[in-house]
């Protein structure tokens, strides 16, 4: 397991009160020494008591010791300033800014060299959307993309699934321990992803411990959904005034538009129209010019468009009738 000190320092001094990854961010480049971590946590800590090397040590050790028990389940830990710790696209504010990621799989599919598409959308899809789901993932691999998405049930499942028919790699990023996959009956699928040469990845070693606590994961993996990718697509979901709760492509997909991340929705005006699951899209659609409709007729030129970066405010696309 590849886990260097500088992970166990950035962990340590980010459990101590009034310090978040905006001012880890800011302050910690990576591989800075013990003590002149402590002198910064010192003067901006909001702890009561002064910082020690006892006090940073001992808890230096319990983090270790908790990542240790991770061994299994993990091929690696990365922090802020290692060489291999990935770097993130867009426009992303500090206190938004990933500074640890836990791996397991082929990590290098994260490189900026790569084309990391995320497909993401709601829980409960049905038949066509899955149909329509799968032929842009199969096109997107077919033209060199790695499918990025969140391993949830639905529409995350199909884009991950449809990557690995595909032949191609995939990248899963988790709200939760990877000795806990979540969904726990996805398993099964984050074992196929690591066999073929994919990557699963979180931020989190540790059991979650309460509703909010979890809820704030979930939102988290929707960021880390925007900022590693180059763009997303949104396949179908609901909107923010629909009575079903599925937030997590909406909150993706605000995310994106806030890093400056290209943004793409599948839509059929002539069936999709009365359809509940579309609703996200419809709004999208109507709220943002510069968004990008994804259809039969223009499916293989979007593509090549998304994968060359070359999305602009004049690349809005005729929308036209899915025939898949």
């Amino acid at each position: 397991m590849i886990c260097s000190e500088n992970v166990i320092n950035i962990l340590t001094a980010k459990s101590y009160k009034g310090i978040g990854r905006a001012w880890i961010v800011k302050n910690l480049k990576g591989n800075e020494s013990v003590h002149k971590i402590i002198d910064l946590l010192n003067k901006d800590s909001k702890e009561k008591d002064e910082i020690t090397i006892e006090n940073f040590s001992n808890i230096r050790n319990m983090i270790k010791g908790k990542i240790r028990k991770l061994e299994s389940s993990i091929d690696g830990v990365v922090a802020l300033g290692d060489d291999t710790f990935p770097k993130y696209r867009g426009e992303v504010k500090n206190s938004e800014q990933p500074i640890v990621i836990f791996y397991k799989g082929n990590l290098n599919l994260l490189s900026l060299e790569n084309k990391n598409i995320a497909v993401i959308g709601l829980l409960d899809a049905d038949n066509n959307i899955e149909k329509v789901e799968r032929t842009v993932v199969s096109q997107l691999v077919n033209q060199g993309a790695t499918i990025v998405s969140g391993l949830a049930l639905g529409c995350d499942s199909i884009a991950h699934q449809e990557a690995l028919d595909s032949h191609g790699n995939t990248i899963a990023i988790l709200p939760s321990a990877l000795n806990d996959i979540v969904p726990a009956s996805n398993k099964k699928l984050a074992n196929d992803i690591i066999a073929n040469n994919g990557l699963l990845i979180t931020e989190y070693y540790e059991e979650v411990k309460s509703k909010s606590e979890s809820n704030s994961r979930f939102q988290e993996r929707d960021r880390l959904q925007a900022l590693f990718s180059d763009a997303i697509i949104l396949s179908a979901s609901y909107s923010k005034d629909d009575s079903v709760k599925d937030s997590g492509a909406r909150l993706a997909m605000q995310y994106a538009l806030n890093y400056s991340i290209p943004r793409a929705v599948i839509y059929n005006l002539a069936t999709d129209i009365d359809n509940q699951k579309y609703n996200l899209n419809r709004q999208l659609i109507n709220d943002d010019n510069d968004i990008t409709i994804i259809s039969q007729e223009n499916l293989f030129s979007t593509v090549q468009k998304i994968l060359s970066s070359e999305l602009n405010k004049d690349d809005k696309l005729t929308q036209g009738t899915f025939s898949f």
